[in-house]
């Protein structure tokens, strides 16, 4: 039951949410200390477990007839354990809502509210943004992008025209990714009678949607940083050839752009890599 846990709450992921957190409070100059570590292990697996074990049990339906899921890209738990699964993404987030909520600030607690509304507005019942299209992606996108905001507040620091831009783009980037994630999906999801901003729109156009926001992300950075930090614009590129090889997909080959979404996980790794050089480049030389 504790490896289905934790592979519920896709350790390959873990990153993508506990980094944006970190990164942003350090950049911020909230420097080392017991919030910045309280706040990385929440975002590492407690927020991720909640955000993807109650997906795993709202969508388990749909997972049956998706070939992806009982691997790294989805845990397919019985349904025996799902009233298991859903107790335990109470009680390993509580704690840390606690203790953060007490730490942080009224802003800081409203980005944070934000971002728990997101992550079970997305699958729960009755709300099920991720049927909604459009804003099915929007929402995956928060689940992304409010670390980082909740990150660079907590360290008390305020929000200017240049940081609103690397957040839009940051939200752009998670926009095109969890479309990506959905093209691949179009034939299990319309089998499982769900909606996605893929199904809606169709494999094709939502393709050309994802290399725009990819490209339209990089733009966004190189206008809203300055200097040195300009150079992580390039870090778009990666996206854009990664789309590239599936611009003529069609609903019935929809499940290869599966071969991207997997390439997709390792190049976050890649980026992620390149984005710590830069900014620790950044910090010593200017």
């Amino acid at each position: 039951m504790i490896r289905g846990i934790v592979a519920s709450s896709r350790p390959i992921s873990w990153v993508n949410t506990a980094y944006p957190f970190a990164a942003a409070f350090l950049l911020a100059g909230g420097g080392v200390d017991w919030r910045l570590a309280v706040g990385a292990v929440f975002f590492l697996f407690p927020y991720n477990l909640l955000m993807y074990g109650i997906n795993d049990v709202f969508d388990y339906e749909s997972d049956l007839r998706n070939p992806r899921k009982g691997g790294i890209e989805g845990a397919l738990l019985s349904r025996q354990s799902h009233k298991a699964l859903l107790v335990a993404c109470v009680a390993c987030a509580v704690p840390f809502l606690v203790v953060l909520a007490a730490a942080g600030s009224m802003v800081a607690n409203l980005v944070l509210a934000v971002s728990i509304f997101a992550v079970l507005a997305y699958s729960a019942p009755r709300l099920r943004f991720k049927e909604r299209p459009g804003l099915d992606s929007l929402t995956s996108a928060v689940h992304f992008v409010s670390p980082a905001v909740y990150g660079w507040v907590l360290a008390g620091a305020s929000v200017q025209p240049g940081q609103w831009l690397v957040f839009g783009a940051f939200l752009l980037w998670g926009m095109a990714s969890h479309a990506l994630g959905a093209i691949q999906d179009i034939i299990p999801d319309r089998q499982g009678g769900l909606s996605s901003i893929a199904t809606a729109l169709s494999a094709r156009t939502t393709i050309w949607l994802v290399l725009a926001g990819y490209v339209l992300a990089g733009v966004l950075v190189v206008a809203g940083v300055q200097g040195i930090g300009r150079w992580a614009s390039l870090l778009a590129l990666p996206y854009v050839l990664n789309v590239l090889p599936h611009l003529g997909v069609s609903d019935a080959s929809s499940g290869t752009v599966n071969r991207g979404w997997k390439r997709f996980l390792w190049i976050n790794y890649l980026c992620g890599f390149l984005l710590t050089m830069l900014l620790i480049f950044s910090a010593l030389f200017t």
